[in-house]
């Protein structure tokens, strides 16, 4: 597996764009998470041909705001077979047609949507709530032969992503995950919660001002690894 993000930002990190990864898996280029810089940084980077999966962890604009521009431009522009997007629920998948159907009036036409349980290797976490009140956010996990990636989304309680992984065969683990330098902001993971978990994984930090990492802070950032970056 080969993951390259795109932006590690939050929602108004404008300077560090959108949190957002293409994942080279099993053969597959899976975007994951496709918020509003995403689109822009695709074409800066000349990246947009390889886009040929989606998958999203919640419905928040820094998460899916250029999804319905990206579905338009590869298909009137690059006139390339339609994008997969991966749905882990029935429900998620409703909700992201409401948001679809303004802007391209017909999803499926721009859009092929596959159940994620057609896909091996691919772990859907269930963080109902967990970011945002009453809002469905996933985490994945990505095990591939020997390496195993876990991608958090946006979540304010690291243990419902590591208990899961902790009950897993165990493989070499490289896990993302988004924080914050802010202990009040409850929707978000603080990043002193998760260094109980740096002994047994190898962890990095996302979806953040990498200026704002306070000097007792051992968690690598994504934004500083230039190996991780697209």
């Amino acid at each position: 597996m080969q993951i390259k993000f795109l932006g590690t930002g939050g929602a108004f990190d404008v300077n560090y764009l959108n949190s957002a990864a293409l994942l080279k898996f099993r053969e597959r280029n899976i975007l994951i998470d496709c918020g509003f810089t995403v689109f822009p940084a695709l074409i800066h980077k000349n990246l947009i041909n390889r886009v040929e999966y989606i998958l999203l962890t919640h419905l928040h604009n820094d998460h899916i705001g250029s999804l319905p521009t990206l579905l338009l431009y590869k298909s009137i522009i690059e006139k390339s077979p339609r994008p997969v997007i991966i749905y882990p629920s029935e429900h998620l998948k409703k909700q992201l047609y409401a948001i679809l159907e303004p802007q391209v009036k017909n999803p499926d036409k721009y859009a092929k949507f596959v159940p994620l349980d057609q896909f091996k290797g691919i772990t859907a976490i269930d963080t109902f709530g967990q970011h945002s009140e009453g809002m469905q956010t996933y985490a994945y996990v990505f095990d591939e032969d020997e390496d195993r990636i876990a991608y958090s989304g946006d979540l304010g309680k690291p243990e419902t992503l590591f208990e899961r992984l902790d009950k897993l065969p165990p493989l070499r683990t490289c896990v993302f995950h988004e924080l914050t330098f802010n202990a009040e902001n409850t929707g978000h993971t603080y990043y002193k919660k998760l260094l109980p978990y740096l002994k047994n994984y190898d962890v990095f930090g996302y979806h953040c001002d990498p200026t704002q990492s306070p000097s007792d802070n051992p968690i690598r950032l994504v934004f500083y690894q230039p190996n991780l970056m697209a």
